[in-house]
């Protein structure tokens, strides 16, 4: 399984999007390098809120590039880093991963992932309407979350568009995403 980079994201500062960069450096065990929410612990406010010991799972978030098409079809115009995402990919499944499958990101970079993106109100107040795109429930009533995944650095380096993305998933029985 594998796909590739089509936009890498980063921002210092607090805020919903992050603008495009030409490149993006992974730093082991923190997140993307100068990002707001790079560190050990957890930098998500509302995480934050709960307990600022826990360990940082959303060091680094990926969206698949199809879910703009997707929701594009339900009229909502949504371009790579406008979600807060740092790296989107295109060609690879990121929503069926299991946990701990590792994705090799260009020449150095490996990331672990951590769980699904547990998308809040915010996506409302960038687009109105566009939460419900992003989650919903399936045929059984279950929540089904579309806004991205989550993960950590396990080995760092520079990530560029155009950078290939290799998925190895980890050894049975595998566990299926859940919010983090």
């Amino acid at each position: 399984m594998s796909g590739s980079v089509t936009a890498v994201s980063s921002n210092g500062v607090y805020s919903f999007s992050k603008p495009n960069r030409p490149s993006i450096t992974l730093l082991t065990g923190l997140g993307v390098e100068g990002d707001v929410h790079a560190g050990v612990t957890v930098k998500h406010r509302s995480r934050v809120a709960q307990d600022p010991t826990q360990p940082n799972l959303r060091q680094v978030h990926l969206i698949q590039e199809e879910l703009f098409a997707e929701v594009g079809a339900a009229g909502f115009r949504v371009a790579p880093g406008e979600l807060g995402e740092n790296i989107t990919t295109r060609g690879l499944d990121l929503l069926a991963l299991p946990v701990g499958t590792l994705l090799r990101i260009g020449a150095e970079a490996v990331v672990e992932v951590t769980g699904l993106r547990n998308p809040c109100l915010q996506i409302d107040h960038f687009r109105s309407g566009l939460l419900k795109q992003v989650v919903g429930r399936d045929d059984l009533g279950n929540i089904v979350r579309r806004a991205g995944i989550m993960s950590v650095v396990t080995r760092g380096g520079v990530v560029r568009p155009g950078d290939p993305v290799a998925a190895e998933l980890p050894a049975g029985p595998h566990r299926p995403l859940d919010r983090v």
